[in-house]
């Protein structure tokens, strides 16, 4: 069965985009959960805030605890089972730290940028640091250094500056700056806020695409831009060019296997989509999430599962 046809199939039976194709897992309103295509909740836990999350082959969930700690939950007992806190290990007791990006890496490696001592290191499951670079920061805070880093494939790092308002790829080894990009303003001015009514460049998610371009999520900016290596934009989605859904703060990216992008819509208000799945290339949304008085107006990440292939996020 085609996907268009299962999209009508489900908009037939439901009613709704809302309760179409994917399955899950986000964390608001004080939970972590794991969302069924129907819309309904398949499992869940108590948990706060995050801007990470990551599911491990073995089904566990690695995620943000707190201001500094990354966390491996088995959401079978719901319970830690490894935990690394940033803000005591390493060099850091005493220090300004926040965690707002780690990625598994393999071979029970892990990545995590830590905003504050402004850097990004690779530990063990021994929490042995294996390697280390620094990172360049204009305006220097430990809430707001970094959002969403990733290693690619070369062995750089292409890292979200929310407080600059850049992403900067750097070297894996020597940690220098290989490529930048500014996220325009377009002749606006920034406005205070993290709802609709904000504006601003504060940059949450960037992922390099198979083409060579970058993909972008603004953050505040209310959109999602494609760059090229000669940072031209060569595509984008702006707060109002989908129909009945206003953009806020732009999160998640996630590229899923049939080329479609999952969007995230955070701070976006009653009524409004947490997640958006869009066909970059008609613009058509073909799912998205809306579950604001399960969620609240804060889901900030989230990952797409039981997708056949490889994502990109």
């Amino acid at each position: 069965m085609s996907r268009s046809l299962c999209w009508l199939l489900c908009v037939l039976l439901t009613g709704s985009l809302a309760e179409a194709a994917q399955r899950v897992i986000l964390q608001g309103n004080g939970k972590l959960a794991i969302v069924k295509p129907d819309g309904s909740t398949e499992w869940e836990m108590n948990w706060g805030g995050i801007h990470d999350i990551h599911v491990l082959k073995n089904g566990h969930i690695l995620v943000q605890q707190g201001a500094a700690k990354v966390a491996e939950i088995d959401p079978v007992t719901k319970k830690v089972v490894w935990s690394y806190d940033s803000a005591n290990q390493t060099g850091n007791a005493g220090k300004k730290v926040e965690v707002h990006a780690f990625q598994p890496l393999g071979e029970g490696k892990l990545m995590i940028a830590e905003s504050g001592p402004a850097r990004i290191i690779e530990i063990d499951r021994d929490g042995k640091r294996l390697h280390e670079i620094p990172l360049k920061i204009n305006r220097p805070n430990a809430h707001t250094d970094t959002r969403l880093v990733r290693k690619l494939p070369t062995g750089n790092y292409l890292v979200c500056h929310e407080g600059d308002g850049f992403v900067r790829e750097y070297e894996g080894k020597s940690g220098e700056v290989v490529w930048e990009y500014e996220i325009p303003l377009f002749g606006k001015q920034p406005k205070g806020g993290h709802g609709p009514e904000a504006f601003g460049n504060k940059c949450f998610a960037a992922v390099r695409l198979p083409n060579g371009h970058t993909l972008i999520a603004t953050g505040n900016g209310h959109s999602v831009l494609e760059v090229t290596a000669d940072k031209q934009i060569v595509w984008k989605i702006e707060q109002n060019d989908l129909p009945g859904i206003t953009l806020a703060w732009v999160t998640t990216l996630e590229v899923l296997p049939s080329g479609n992008y999952l969007i995230g819509n955070c701070h976006a208000g009653p009524n409004q989509p947490q997640l958006i799945e869009l066909n970059p290339k008609s613009k058509e949304v073909v799912w998205k999430l809306e579950r604001h008085a399960t969620f609240g107006n804060d889901v900030s990440n989230s990952q797409a599962l039981d997708v056949e292939g490889n994502a990109l996020r």
